[in-house]
């Protein structure tokens, strides 16, 4: 007689790892830290820019084929979703006051930032606290302008697409390298003018709509598989940083990157979650839920690379819903960066006076406020701190080859600058929608022990994260 196993029995052959290890948000902290050492092996290893060893050749391959792919992913979730979620603005009363309100609360935070790198700027003075030589000065590449803003609003095309093509020497070899560049305003821009077309033809287009909401659940589904690479490209993109910088770059400039980490670490851990308890909100669960997307933003130095997992995390763990966060998240990683637009050109612009000899009163200090709260937008064209931080040492009349003073250090910093833009570009939608009465509390408050970039994984079905109530 063959005896029938025991639940016991089949409950031990189905044990599997624990959660903790399967965990998302452990395999990130695993591939920082591998990273790290990796990093350090990699840089032992010796070589130089121009000719770096094997192992530091295969992390920055790997991190930049990671950032590619995410990056691959933005034009084509810009536009789906953003279509899609004008389209359901057929069942929303309130949203142009959830873009006013958006608008508005961009702006404040980004008035508390660059407030903070002047209050910084002033006490510590890091200009006075250099060693670095004037034969660092250089004229920038690019120069952000105002002319910019209003020339990236407009596509050259559809989706605002362009060819990029970069020369690149291997040996006694030249090869053209040719991609594919896009400026995520000017697909905001068309998404929006399609989505509102469409919403004003009625039934004419809903075999559109349906089309693009198939399509939209397609390119979730493939950047969810993107997304679960994330551990591997942190992995790399962390080993590159620190075999290709390290410490070297820091010796003249210690002080003014200590003060740009002391601003971006008051407003991550001060600023943020003042915000968030002041509207009712846990701070841990914020945390928890925006973690994954400020570790890939510090590693990857990329807001529109990052961009899909930051409206993800929105989304899914901080429970902004969908019809909403497709609009916000986007907008956020093209104007809203209180590390890149708001405390670094403040706290660069004073470093540059202060070196140079400059001073500065309080109407040039008021300057400063009005271009970081309102001037990021003007970089959407030509992305990038340095270009705002031409912009604001252009509208002070402060030389501009202060730039090349602290190009040296940029990459380093700019993981800081990055982490805070997702951070904030999270929060933004966080609060707005609970503000409003919309946030899914429920998913916002859940045990973060599942994987909330599971379809399987989240309770609330996707009609409940899609409809705004007024």
């Amino acid at each position: 007689m063959t005896s029938t196993p025991s639940n016991q029995t089949l409950n031990t052959a189905k044990r599997r790892a624990p959660k903790w290890v399967t965990s998302f948000g452990t395999q990130i902290i695993a591939g920082l830290v591998i990273g790290v050492i990796v990093g350090l092996i990699a840089r032992g290893l010796g070589g130089t820019a121009d000719a770096p060893n094997w192992l530091t050749s295969t992390v920055t391959n790997i991190g930049g084929y990671y950032v590619s792919l995410l990056t691959a992913a933005v034009v084509p979730l810009v536009f789906a979703a953003v279509v899609s979620s004008i389209a359901n603005l057929r069942r929303v009363s309130n949203a142009a006051r959830l873009a006013v309100q958006t608008l508005l609360w961009f702006a404040i935070t980004a008035l508390i930032a660059v407030v903070l790198g002047l209050i910084i700027g002033l006490i510590v003075q890091p200009g006075l606290h250099s060693s670095v030589s004037k034969a660092a000065e250089a004229q920038p590449h690019a120069v952000g302008s105002w002319w910019a803003f209003l020339g990236g609003l407009i596509p050259s095309n559809f989706l605002g697409l362009g060819a990029r093509t970069q020369l690149e020497t291997v040996g006694q070899v030249t090869i053209a390298n040719t991609g594919i560049s896009f400026n995520v305003l000017q697909v905001l821009v068309v998404s929006a003018a399609v989505g509102i077309a469409a919403l004003k033809l009625g039934e004419k287009a809903e075999p559109f709509l349906h089309l693009t909401s198939s399509f939209l659940a397609i390119i979730q589904k493939i950047l969810w598989w993107i997304i679960r690479l994330a551990p591997i490209g942190t992995l790399a993109l962390i080993a590159k940083a620190v075999a290709s910088y390290g410490w070297d770059a820091l010796g003249s400039l210690g002080v003014f990157v200590a003060c740009i980490y002391v601003g971006l670490v008051i407003i991550l851990f001060v600023v943020y979650p003042a915000i968030v308890r002041s509207n009712g909100l846990s701070i841990k669960q914020y945390y928890s839920g925006v973690w994954p997307a400020v570790q890939l933003g510090f590693v990857s130095r990329s807001s529109m690379g990052t961009m899909p997992l930051t409206e993800r995390v929105t989304e899914r763990n901080l429970g902004v819903p969908r019809a909403y966060a497709s609009f916000a998240v986007p907008l956020g990683a093209t104007t809203k960066m209180d590390g890149c637009a708001a405390l670094y050109p403040a706290l660069a612009s004073l470093f540059v006076a202060q070196f140079y000899g400059i001073h500065l009163g309080i109407a040039q200090y008021l300057l400063i406020i009005v271009v970081a709260v309102v001037g990021s937008a003007a970089t959407a064209g030509t992305t990038g701190a340095t270009v705002m931080l031409t912009l604001t040492l252009s509208t002070l009349g402060l030389p501009l080859s202060g730039v090349g003073l602290l190009l040296a250090i940029d990459p380093i910093i700019d993981m800081g600058r990055t982490a805070i833009n997702v951070a904030g570009q999270a929060l933004v939608p966080t609060i707005v929608a609970k503000r409003n009465g919309i946030l899914n509390t429920e998913l916002y408050n859940a045990p973060r022990g599942r994987d909330p970039f599971n379809d399987d994984d989240v309770d609330a079905p996707d009609d409940a994260r899609e409809t705004v109530a007024a």
